[in-house]
C-alpha cells in the first residue's frame, strides 16, 4: 500500500479511459460505452479499497502524494484524503457508472450530429468530468484545486451543449459564463493568497500548500482577508449554487440529458459546497465568522425560494431542478452554522442529495423519454401501466422531502439541529421548507402517477432491466443510509471536528433551566 500513488491512479484511470474510448473505431459504439462503464467500475473498486483502508482516527490527510510541479510559483502536486473528501469521492465513483448506464443511448443520435463519433465523445466527456472532480476533492494545493475546478467546466459545457434539448446552446453558454466569471474572481483571490504568503517570513516564500497555509495562518489586514474570502466564496456560491447566483441551474438541468444533469447537480456542484467547507472556512476563519450571518440569510432564502418555485412548475424536470436549489441551501446553512452537527449534517447531505436527486431525476428522465413530454399535465395514471417506475419514483420523491427512514432525513435533521443551536430564527424558517417539500413532491406524484390513465400514456413501458440496474442501487442506498448512517458519519465527524478547531469555533453550550441550592431557578 505505501508508495503506490492510489489517488493519482484514481483520477488518471478515467482520463486514460476517455482517451481509449475516443481512439476506438467510429462504428464501435457499444464497445466504447462498455469500456467507459468498465473503467468507471474499476475506479469505484479503487475508491472502495481506499475507503476500507482509511482510518478515521488516524492522520487528518491520508494517502498523501507530494511531488514537485512548478517550484518557481511555490506550487506542488499534492493530493490527499480526509473524511469529507473521501465520502464525496465515493459518491462520485458510485454515481458515474450508474449515469453511464442510464445515458446508454444518449450519445447515439445527438441533435444535429447524426451518427458520427458522438457516442464515443459523450462517454469520454463523462469520464473526463469524473477525473477532474476527483482531483478537486483530493487536491491539497490551492492552485492545483483551482485549475481543475475550472477545467471541469469544459467537458461539462460540451455535455450540455452537444447532447441536450432544443435550448441546449443557450443553457450551456449561460452555465459556462456564470461559472467562468466566478472562477476569474477566484483566480484573483488565489493570486492574493500567494502574495500574502510571500510577504510572511514563516512560509519562506510564496506557497499554495493548503496544509501549510492553514497551519501557519494568513497574516494580513482583516479587510484584505475578507476580500480574499469573498473571492473564493463568490466562485463557490455560483458553482453550488447559492441564491441569487443560481439562475443558470434550472435551464442547464432541463436542457441537458438526464444523466448529464445529474452529473452536474449531484457531483460537479458539490465541489462548490466542498470548497466552502475546506478553503473558505479553514483559510479565512475570521472572515468566515464575520460573513456567516449574511451567508446564513442567503441560504435560508434559497431554501424557501427553491421550494416555492418548485411548487409552481409545470415542467417535471424543472421542478426537480428547483428542489436542488432548496437542498443546496440546507447544505450551505449547515456549513456556516459552524457547529459539529451542522457541518456533519451538511457533508452527509451532500452525499444523500446526490443519491436522492440521481434517483428522482433519472426515473423522471426515463418516463419523459417514453412519453416525449416534460409537462406534468400530460401525465396521469402512470402507475397503472408502469407500477415499478411509479413505486421507485415515489420512494425517490419521499427521500427528497426527507421522510424519516430514508437517507436525507438524518442529514437534514442534523443541519437543522446544528443551526438551531446558533441561529434559532434561521432554523425555524428553514424548517418551513419541510412543509413545502411535502406539497411539491406529493402533488407531483398525485398528478403524474395516480388517477385515471390519461390519453397518450397507454403505451408507457415499465422500467427495463438496464434501468432497474441503475435505480435499484440508488433506492438501496437511500434505505440503508436512512436507517444506518453510522459508517459514513464515523468518517465525516473527525474531519468536521478538525475544521471547527481550525476555524476556532466550538458548539454553543446549551442553556438549561434548573434549581439552584437556594431553591431559585438559574441557567
Amino acid at each position: 500500500m505505501s508508495g503506490f500513488p492510489w489517488l493519482t491512479a484514481l483520477w488518471v484511470l478515467p482520463l486514460v479511459g476517455a482517451g481509449v474510448v475516443l481512439a476506438l473505431p467510429v462504428h464501435k459504439r457499444a464497445l466504447a460505452k462498455s469500456v467507459a462503464v468498465g473503467v468507471s467500475v474499476v475506479v469505484l473498486c479503487l475508491a472502495v479499497v481506499l475507503a476500507i483502508r482509511f482510518d478515521p482516527t488516524g492522520e487528518q490527510y491520508q494517502f498523501v502524494e507530494s511531488h514537485a510541479w512548478i517550484p518557481a510559483f511555490g506550487t506542488r502536486y499534492i493530493v490527499g484524503l480526509d473524511g469529507i473528501a473521501l465520502v464525496l469521492v465515493l459518491l462520485t465513483a458510485v454515481l458515474v457508472p450508474l449515469l453511464l448506464l442510464a445515458g446508454w443511448n444518449d450519445g447515439d443520435t445527438a441533435p444535429d450530429y447524426g451518427h458520427r463519433r458522438m457516442a464515443h465523445t459523450y462517454v469520454a466527456l463523462t469520464l473526463m468530468v469524473e477525473a477532474m472532480v476527483i482531483v478537486s476533492f483530493t487536491a491539497l494545493d490551492v492552485l492545483l484545486f483551482y485549475i481543475f475546478f475550472e477545467a471541469m467546466l469544459i467537458p461539462m459545457y460540451f455535455l450540455i451543449g452537444g447532447f441536450g434539448g432544443v435550448g441546449r446552446t443557450y443553457a450551456a453558454v449561460k452555465f459556462l459564463l456564470y461559472n467562468l466569471f466566478g472562477g476569474l474572481i477566484m483566480l484573483a483571490a488565489v493570486i492574493g493568497v500567494y502574495v500574502v504568503t510571500a510577504r510572511q517570513d514563516v512560509f519562506g516564500g510564496g506557497t499554495f500548500d493548503f496544509r501549510v497555509i492553514v497551519a501557519e495562518g494568513l497574516d494580513a489586514d482583516p479587510g484584505v482577508l475578507k476580500a480574499l474570502f469573498l473571492g473564493f466564496m463568490f466562485a463557490f456560491a455560483v458553482k453550488a449554487p447559492l441564491w441569487p447566483f443560481h439562475t443558470w441551474l434550472p435551464g442547464a438541468a432541463v436542457e441537458a440529458t438526464p444523466a448529464s444533469a445529474v452529473l452536474m447537480m449531484a457531483v460537479v456542484d458539490k465541489v462548490g459546497t466542498f470548497g466552502m467547507l475546506r478553503y473558505c472556512l479553514q483559510m479565512f476563519p475570521e472572515a468566515s465568522a464575520y460573513f456567516a450571518p449574511f451567508v446564513t440569510v442567503l441560504a435560508v432564502i434559497g431554501i424557501i425560494y427553491g421550494a416555492v418555485l418548485a411548487i409552481g412548475q409545470t415542467d417535471v424536470m424543472r421542478l426537480i431542478a428547483y428542489t436542488s436549489i432548496s437542498h443546496f441551501g440546507f447544505i450551505i446553512l449547515g456549513i456556516f452554522a459552524m457547529t459539529s452537527q451542522g457541518q456533519a449534517g451538511s457533508t452527509l447531505y451532500m452525499v444523500n442529495h446526490g443519491i436522492s436527486t440521481a434517483a428522482l431525476f433519472l426515473i423522471a428522465g426515463f418516463l419523459v423519454s417514453r412519453r416525449g413530454t416534460r409537462l406534468i399535465a400530460d401525465y396521469g395514471g402512470v402507475q397503472k401501466v408502469a407500477p415499478v417506475m411509479a413505486g421507485t419514483f415515489l420512494v425517490a420523491g419521499l427521500a427528497t422531502l426527507s421522510l424519516p427512514g430514508l437517507a436525507p432525513f438524518i442529514s437534514e435533521f442534523l443541519v437543522l439541529v446544528g443551526t438551531f443551536s446558533r441561529y434559532q430564527i434561521a432554523a425555524v424558517v428553514a424548517t418551513f421548507a419541510l412543509v413545502l417539500a411535502a406539497i411539491y413532491v406529493l402533488w407531483l406524484y398525485q398528478r403524474m402517477m395516480t388517477g385515471p390513465l390519461k390519453e397518450g400514456n397507454e403505451t408507457v413501458r415499465d422500467l427495463v432491466r438496464r434501468e432497474i440496474a441503475v435505480v435499484a442501487p440508488l433506492i438501496a442506498l437511500l434505505l440503508v443510509l436512512g436507517v444506518y448512517p453510522k459508517p459514513v458519519l464515523d468518517v465525516i465527524t473527525p474531519a468536521v471536528s478538525h475544521v471547527l478547531v481550525t476555524v476556532g469555533q466550538h458548539d454553543p453550550a446549551p442553556t438549561v433551566a434548573g434549581q439552584d441550592p437556594e431553591g431559585g431557578t438559574h441557567r
